[in-house]
């Protein structure tokens, strides 16, 4: 059967792919919770059933609010069979984006995933007028569960009903409203309709090297467009898959599951970088020397052999010493990670794929749904340091000030009530206007060079674009973030957040004595360890480019601190703010 609306995936694999007991699986109390396709569907039908018996209605908003589970795919299958809108919601943001989403999307009904996340939103439900009720995964006697639910759906079995609700769903209705943080102002509501994230999933389905035997392993938050429609690409491609517990147990989890494949932020992977870094530095005598011989060696992967025989001869002698040992610590069959959200830097491509692990990184935004170009394994499909090809079926085209466009089956219906912004983002021709600078490289992969509006202008009148001179500062072991400012100021500077983790074993080698961050980053030696490798990165750009003055700040920045957004994106206007004063000290 043919996949038009994105709950026809459970009929399509129920018919297409061999029955298995874990099509979707999730751990609890420590132990992995496994479903089939016949349950899985069945399950989604009596929550259907629960739904149409409450007196649902086609257009309604229901919104989740929960950490990755098996539920949410249910509850979102269910949702869109009735004919209602999916309002998926962040766990991490702040009480008034809540009651703005709430409101705003007129939200008729709440699922989260227990008491921890009710506690952030009990007392802003009575100012939602247009709810009706609240249900939770776990089991709290105070509060509906989603059993009652299935227990009513049961009770009230309707196959033609549901059939008939299933029947006037189309491809171009909106199947989800999904709020974005952006970095200023209230969330905007992304309409996608099943057609927008069925032909981004259809368009990277050849992507995945295996099929239906593989697992993969997913820990991203399913409220966000970019790992919703990866798992609906494994669902479409007949792929498992393993939600890890957190990202502090992703490791473990990968060692019980063994996944072919996981789709990431470069955050995670600096982080894997940073480790085993930090091992090498442990290790004494020859297995020190080999270590460093491989991971060197790795940072000068080439594609297709263009190293030549004797660099490949090392690479394998090195895969059976080292390599395959990093494969292991991932669970021992990765083959491929997907990277996006952010720019990933070079050297993190190279490293991976020469250790038999191929990343392979994309760009999209939610309102393209969200894939506009990623790495794939056919003719020029990888270039490090690039985004890959254009997906198939979407257009790209560079306008005269750099900015990327991009047309296709993709690209939003709109702004949920913003009908003038959503003029402004999509031009009388179709072309979206995605705020993000690029190129096409002469192979034809689409390069990102940094943000239209992140750019600014010194005094001397030359434009610098933060985000390339970040990431590349961000190479660093020292380095965990920065921040690049300078607008109409005769040189550019930064705020530093230093890697904590790493600079603790560093003052523990050099035997320096601290006892909190802020000691760490006012002592003298660690200050002019830091100037030396802003020295070194500096080399790397032009006079206008580089880091002339910086300041070191002795907390991180994390979503709940307000500095970052749930994609791991800066807050610059809200940094600006925050920090004035330390970056008018910049400037004097």
């Amino acid at each position: 059967m043919e996949v038009t609306r994105i709950f026809d995936l459970l009929p399509y694999y129920e018919e297409k792919f061999k029955p298995k007991d874990d099509v979707i699986a999730s751990k609890e109390n420590g132990e992995w919770v496994k479903y089939s396709i016949r349950q899985y569907r069945e399950m989604a039908d009596s929550i259907s059933y629960g739904f149409l018996s409450l007196g649902v209605q086609p257009g309604d908003k229901i919104a989740q609010i929960s950490p990755n589970r098996v539920e949410w795919n249910i509850v979102d299958m269910a949702i869109l069979q009735a004919g209602a809108i999916h309002v998926p919601i962040y766990p991490t943001i702040s009480e008034s984006d809540y009651k703005y989403i709430l409101n705003h999307a007129e939200v008729k009904y709440v699922f989260v995933s227990g008491m921890e996340l009710l506690r952030k939103i009990q007392h802003i439900l009575p100012e939602v007028p247009s709810l009706l009720g609240v249900y939770t995964y776990k089991d709290h006697h105070e509060l509906k569960h989603l059993s009652e639910l299935v227990e009513l759906g049961n009770a009230n079995r309707a196959p033609e009903l549901l059939g008939k609700r299933k029947a006037s769903v189309h491809p171009g209705d909106i199947a989800t409203v999904i709020y974005t943080s952006g970095t200023t102002g209230n969330p905007k509501g992304v309409m996608l309709s099943h057609n927008n994230i069925i032909s981004n999933f259809k368009a990277c389905a050849h992507i995945p090297t295996f099929g239906e035997e593989a697992k993969a392993i997913s820990y991203l938050p399913l409220c966000h467009v970019y790992e919703r429609m990866l798992n609906y690409l494994y669902q479409y491609d007949g792929i498992s898959i393993y939600y890890a517990e957190n990202i502090g147990t992703i490791t473990d989890n990968m060692k019980d599951v063994h996944p072919q494949i996981l789709s990431t932020v470069p955050r995670l992977m600096e982080k894997i970088y940073d480790k085993l870094v930090a091992t090498g530095h442990k290790l004494k005598g020859p297995k020190s020397w080999i270590f460093w011989w491989a991971f060197h060696l790795a940072l000068r992967y080439e594609l297709n052999g263009a190293n030549g025989w004797f660099y490949e001869f090392k690479r394998r002698l090195y895969d059976r010493l080292v390599y395959c040992k990093w494969r292991d610590a991932m669970g021992g069959k990765i083959e491929i990670i997907v990277s996006g959200g952010a720019a990933m830097q070079p050297r993190l491509g190279r490293m991976f794929t020469c250790a038999g692990i191929h990343i392979l990184e994309g760009y999209g935004l939610t309102e393209t749904s969200p894939v506009v170009s990623v790495c794939d394994f056919r003719e020029n499909g990888i270039k490090f340091g690039t985004v890959g090809p254009v997906i198939d079926g979407t257009q790209v085209k560079i306008a005269e000030d750099g900015e990327i466009l991009v047309k296709g089956p993709g690209v939003m219906l709109g702004y949920y009530k913003e009908p003038e912004m959503t003029k402004e983002s999509i031009d009388g021709d179709g072309w979206f206007h995605t705020g993000d600078l690029g190129h096409i490289e002469p192979e034809g992969q689409l390069k990102i060079t940094g943000r239209k509006k992140e750019l600014f202008k010194t005094s001397f009148g030359k434009y610098v674009s933060p985000q390339p001179i970040e990431e590349k500062f961000k190479e660093s072991l020292f380095i965990d973030q920065i921040m690049v400012v300078g607008e109409n100021q005769k040189f550019a500077g930064a705020l530093i957040v230093p890697d904590f983790a790493f600079l603790k074993d560093y003052c523990k080698l050099k035997e320096i004595e601290f006892s909190t961050p802020a000691e760490i980053v006012a002592n003298d030696r660690i200050r002019k360890r830091l100037q030396a490798e802003i020295k070194k990165y500096n080399k790397l750009f032009g006079e206008t480019e580089q880091i002339k003055s910086w300041e070191l700040l002795d907390h991180e920045w994390t979503l709940e601190s307000g500095e970052i957004t749930p994609t791991l994106k800066l807050k610059r206007k809200f940094l600006h703010a925050k920090y004035k004063e330390q970056i008018d000290r910049l400037f004097k």
